[in-house]
């Protein structure tokens, strides 16, 4: 399922309010919005984004920030 650009262009970070940027996977499928001022990965089951705080993933600080 694919996830449309410009839904991500209209959601923000629930925490600080901040852009997010499109993680994807190795077969370019999304895989998560990141949060490079918080380090959060908020994760997208099938096609739909889970914007909750609780459901975000903590990026390890050896992790490469999102572009």
């Amino acid at each position: 399922m694919t996830l449309d650009h410009r839904l991500v262009d209209l959601l923000v970070c629930p925490h600080c309010k901040g852009p997010l940027h499109l993680r994807r996977d190795e077969q370019l499928r999304p895989l998560e919005l990141v949060c490079n001022a918080d380090r959060l990965g908020f994760p997208i089951r099938d096609g739909i984004p889970v914007m909750l705080e609780s459901e975000a993933r903590p990026l390890p600080a050896d992790e490469e920030p999102a572009r």
